[in-house]
């Protein structure tokens, strides 16, 4: 079964060292094929290409939140959409 993050801004997910269930691969994202959705993001085994890693993507709450607590990411995200929302 897949890890899942539920929280895009969890530090760390990045590299956490996951293994394949399928053919036990170890390695962490970086290492992985992506597969993104709107929704979420897979990330599959450069292996056998099972998925390994369930990423849900954040809405637009969860960006505003991780970018006032500092989150770089989050605080450019935030810009982007801002952005984007002013152009519509």
């Amino acid at each position: 079964m897949p890890l899942l993050i539920d929280d895009y801004f969890e530090p760390g997910w990045r590299l956490r060292a996951v293994t394949c269930a399928a053919c036990e691969w170890e390695g962490d994202s970086r290492a992985m094929t992506l597969e993104p959705h709107e929704d979420l993001s897979e990330y599959l085994c450069p292996r056998c290409e099972d998925i390994v890693l369930v990423v849900r993507h954040p809405d637009l709450a969860q960006v505003q939140a991780a970018a006032a607590a500092g989150h770089p990411e989050a605080i450019e995200q935030l810009a982007l959409m801002q952005e984007y929302l002013s152009r519509s």
